[in-house]
């Protein structure tokens, strides 16, 4: 789990925050505070793996206290003012939220900072390939039909995805669940494995093949077609 401090002088911000938190699952929420010397005492505590931080605040703005919190944490910044990515990259830090802050776009953040997380942890102990099985989530949301509305999935229920435009349609054995968002930004949420982009509008679940006859794969009754794009790399990955 990647432990979590929102930062924001206005109190509906972290509540907002702290409510994405929750819905992500290798999130968890460590705390809310409105007040930039307090959380950089609490980062300093060495606790805190992630802060999501605002950067108009009265004690400090987010770019000194990226100066004076250093490298004890990571940063995702969250803030109306545009002007200030620039500088915030410069800091190292891994996004750029501009509110008001869309949940998709929070969980694109999300996962970015669970890659680098994860790498690293890799890194620091290669051998150690427990660490994927425990940090790498079991489900998902994604939207629903309404805009406040997030549907909860299980990866291992899933069979296919297919894309159509900026609509994607998740199949699983039992329903189809279609959602507003593009196949690119789903597949980056997505555990590989077993998932696999196999075609410009196809991302199958391996351990669901029945069978592959030439340029097709089948699940179930379903033929989803190979992309040439595709094939090299899939054919390589089931010889492994």
């Amino acid at each position: 789990m990647i432990r979590c401090l929102a930062v924001d002088d206005e109190v509906y911000a972290t509540k907002m925050i702290a409510d994405y938190i929750s819905k992500v699952p290798y999130l968890e929420l460590a705390g809310t505070t409105n007040n930039a010397i307090e959380a950089l005492t609490r980062i300093q505590q060495g606790d805190i793996d992630l802060v999501f931080l605002d950067i108009q605040m009265p004690e400090l703005t987010g770019i000194q206290f990226l100066k004076l919190c250093g490298h004890q944490c990571k940063v995702i910044l969250t803030t109306a003012y545009a002007e200030y990515a620039l500088e915030g990259f410069e800091h190292d830090v891994i996004d750029y939220l501009l509110k008001p802050i869309a949940f998709d776009r929070f969980l694109k953040a999300a996962q970015k900072a669970f890659n680098i997380f994860n790498a690293a942890k890799h890194q620091d102990n290669p051998a150690d390939h427990s660490l994927q099985a425990i940090d790498q989530p079991s489900y998902m949301f994604i939207k629903g039909e309404s805009k406040n509305k997030f549907l909860k999935i299980n990866f291992n229920d899933i069979l296919y995805i297919e894309g159509l435009k900026n609509y994607v349609s998740i199949f699983t054995a039992s329903q189809r669940l279609v959602t507003y968002q593009s196949l690119q930004g789903l597949e980056a949420q997505l555990p590989k494995p077993p998932f696999y982009r196999v075609h410009k509008s196809y991302i199958i679940a391996i351990d669901k093949i029945r069978m592959i006859d030439g340029h097709t794969i089948y699940i179930g009754e379903k033929a989803i077609p190979i992309g040439e794009t595709y094939r090299e790399g899939f054919l390589r990955l089931i010889a492994d």
